[in-house]
Formats: C-alpha cells, structure tokens, sequence
C-alpha cells in the first residue's frame, strides 16, 4: 500500500487574491511522476503534429528521358540509357521521403498516467495554483493581463485549465503568446509540460474525475463486449462444424457397413451356386 500523501495548492479568487491553501484531490494528486511515460506521451503528441507531406521523384515520375541519349556504342563515352537516371543533374532522387503517416498509439491508461504525472510534476514545484473562477462578462485581453500580473507569473507561460469551455476567457487570452486556455478535460501531457504555471478552475477537478473513471469503464466494457460476441460466435460455429463432422463420419461408416453386409450377401449366393 502506497503511502497517502495530500498535496496542497495555493488558493486565489476571481480577482487575484491570495484565499489560502486548498487540498489537491488525491484520485489525481497523489505525487506520482513517472518520467518515462511522459516521454512517450509528448513524443507521440508531436508525432502526431506531422503532416508527413515530404515527397521526392523517382526517375519514373521525372518528366523526360525516355530517349536514349546517344547511341550504345561507338562514341567513346559511357552507355547511358536515360537523362533521368539518378546519377544525371536533374534526374531522379533515389530512397527520397514519400509521403507517410507519423502517427503514434498511446493506451488510454498511458495517457492517463502521463497527464496525472504532469500534474504532479507541477504541483510538486509549486507551480499549480487553484482560481475559484473566471469573471469574463465579454472578452477581454487587459483584464486577464492584470489578472496574471496580480498572481505574480507575468513573464511565464500560463496554462489556464477552465472548468468547462470558457469562450470569453478563451478569447480573452488568444492574443496573448505566452498564455494558453483549454478546458481541464482537453489539456494533454504536452501542454502542462510546456507550461511553467498551471492555473486551474476550482470546479474542473471534481467536474473531471468522476467523468473520466464513468468513460474508461464504459469504453472498457464497449470493447470488451463486441470480443466477447466474436468469441461466442466462433465458439458456436466450432461447434456446429464439429457436429456436422461427427454426423458425416457416422453416415460414411453406415455406408461402409451396408456395403460390406452386401457384398456377404452376395458372396454367399454365389457359395451356394
């Protein structure tokens, strides 16, 4: 049994002002950072920015060289059977990049783990700070400036995790490079570690957990149902082949046994002839 740790964060309400400290949930909070699956969770986020739209030609897709420069032999010079060849200024490139997927899987528990290890990571170095909510009658780019001067991580970029969507607090820190928003559920591992300051919304904690354990278990049970369907099935047809098998055998042995109670017969008739 792993030791219960309670990880405590500081509180601020709407308009930037220190409340105290207040208690991590500890499903999420409970100091777990595991480097490595971190690691392959921004590798494969990255990964999966890529178009992969990088292409070169082969000599077959060069337009031109279809006629052989000069003839095989006689000249003095090397035989050569096209200007397209990959040896030729303006030939084809050989073993160039086509385009390809760069697409990486990460298990959903993978990706859990990741995102809870961020979140530790930022919690650890005090860098995750608790806001009780977001004013924002309308966009507005100053207020949420001073909002991030009066926390003291103006200069620093921000991660703002939003209970919900927030459109107004979206819009109000779109124009600002060094601030990111996002609802809580959408924040990836890559976005927290971009961060040097995490800020989140009060009620996004206990607005995600429950949330996310009701999706895993039911994604759990949706794909475990369709392979169990598929198992009762091939289960099923085995059965029915190794029946219809069984039945074939007895009517071929049937067969082979009326046949030899004939053929006595018959020999029998011609004994007594």
């Amino acid at each position: 049994m792993a030791d219960t740790t309670t990880i405590n964060a500081a509180s601020y309400d709407a308009k930037g002002k220190k409340g105290g400290n207040v208690a991590l949930p500890s499903e999420v909070f409970d100091g777990t950072v595991n480097m490595p699956v971190m690691h392959q969770a921004v590798k494969a986020y990255l990964a999966n920015q890529r178009q992969g739209n990088a292409a070169t030609k082969t000599r077959g897709f060069v337009i031109g060289g279809n006629q052989k420069p000069w003839k095989q032999k006689g000249t003095g010079r090397a035989r050569q059977g096209s200007t397209r060849a990959p040896h030729w200024v303006g030939g084809g490139t050989v073993f160039g990049p086509t385009p390809r997927s760069y697409a990486q899987y990460v298990p959903r528990k993978v990706r859990a783990l990741a995102k809870k290890s961020a979140l530790n990571a930022r919690a650890n170095e005090n860098a995750l700070f608790v806001i009780e909510s977001f004013a924002f009658d309308a966009p507005k780019t100053s207020q949420l400036i001073s909002l991030i001067a009066e926390l003291g991580v103006n200069g620093r970029k921000v991660l703002i995790l939003t209970n919900g969507v927030n459109k107004n607090l979206y819009m109000s820190g779109r124009n600002i490079p060094t601030t990111h928003v996002m609802p809580y559920s959408d924040a990836s591992t890559y976005h927290i570690l971009w961060s040097d300051v995490v800020i989140v919304e009060s009620g996004a904690f206990s607005a995600d957990s429950p949330r996310d354990t009701e999706e895993t278990e039911e994604a759990e049970t949706q794909e475990s149902a369709p392979r169990a369907a598929k198992k009762a099935a091939r289960k099923s047809t085995a059965k029915k082949t190794t029946a219809k098998k069984a039945a074939a055998k007895k009517t071929t042995a049937r067969k082979s046994a009326a046949k030899k109670t004939t053929a006595k017969k018959a020999a029998k008739k011609k004994g007594k002839k």
